[in-house]
């Protein structure tokens, strides 16, 4: 009887460092590399670092929900970006292996979510200019301001409520995510 061996794979080091990621778990690569039975240098080879890695897998959290959310929300235009807006907010102010990672380390999570270096704010801007493009070119919306500075000024106002923890010292209310709804509705040029 032959014994077969697996490889690992990048993929596995992703998949387990998510899995760590979303129990709550430090992720250190060291621990991760001699876990998989891997060479740290192969590990970073694969991941480049901590803070590459962590960037993935928040990415591969949020993307999904951003194609959630825009499959999910009915009409166009200013309701439409609003209502999408909404659904992703929503979700992630009550995601709890979100709350954890926030108070673990409240400096490093705020770098890894809110920096304008980080993965994840950098591509949730690129996908959020893209959800105002398409509405423009549909012709759904005429937004007062340039797109990319609009997009930007979301994001930002999305992050000062959902970390708002961190950053004020107060809890994060599902009402100041209405309330910052209604301020992307006025940046929109829409109706209040």
């Amino acid at each position: 009887m032959t014994e077969q061996i697996t490889k690992t794979t990048p993929l596995d080091a992703f998949r387990r460092a998510r899995r760590m990621w979303l129990k709550g778990e430090k992720i250190s690569l060291a621990s991760l590399a001699d876990d998989l039975h891997i060479g740290r240098a192969t590990l970073f080879r694969w991941v480049g670092n901590r803070d590459l890695l962590i960037g993935e897998i928040l990415w591969s959290l949020y993307e999904p929900l951003y194609k959630e959310a825009r499959a999910q929300t009915p009409g166009h235009g200013v309701d439409y970006v609003v209502g999408v807006f909404r659904h992703i907010n929503m979700t992630i102010l009550h995601f709890s292996p979100l709350r954890k990672f926030l108070h673990q380390d409240p400096e490093y999570a705020l770098k890894m979510l809110t920096s304008s270096h980080s993965t994840l704010h950098a591509r949730t801007v690129e996908v959020n200019t893209r959800l105002l493009k398409d509405e423009v070119r549909a012709g759904h919306l005429s937004p007062p301001m340039n797109i990319q500075s609009l997009s930007y000024f979301m994001v930002r106002i999305a992050e000062s409520c959902l970390y708002s923890d961190i950053i004020g010292g107060r809890e994060p209310r599902d009402e100041e995510l209405e309330d910052a709804c209604t301020a992307v509705r006025i940046l929109l040029g829409g109706k209040v």
